[in-house]
């Protein structure tokens, strides 16, 4: 069953900043990235269980080729992803795990 997948604000930030830093290094590797989230993120809505739990209830999903993890939480019949996060301060994804509010 493939479940609809929401990005909160600053995970849909985080994935085209990402992108943008990608592109400016090699034209195309920005849209490199771009399909290597996107596959992700249908691996995810496909079978969320199969990916391992980081913190609590917040699973990671990590990219292929890319040092990027996708951060995500099952709600209800939804996929919540709560970060696109390389090696960066956890710090900054993990504050954001006990607020379950979808993006608008």
């Amino acid at each position: 069953m493939n479940r609809q997948v929401y990005f909160r604000p600053e995970a849909a930030d985080e994935s085209i900043d990402a992108g943008e830093w990608y592109e400016a290094r090699r034209p195309g590797l920005g849209r490199e990235f771009a399909d290597a989230l996107k596959e992700v993120v249908s691996r995810i809505a496909h079978d969320p269980l199969l990916f391992p739990a980081a913190l609590g209830e917040v699973r990671r999903a990590v990219l292929n080729r890319f040092p990027y993890a996708v951060y995500f939480r099952i709600s209800d019949e939804d996929i919540v992803v709560l970060a696109v996060h390389g090696r960066q301060d956890p710090r900054t994804w993990q504050q954001r795990t006990s607020d379950q509010e979808l993006p608008e």
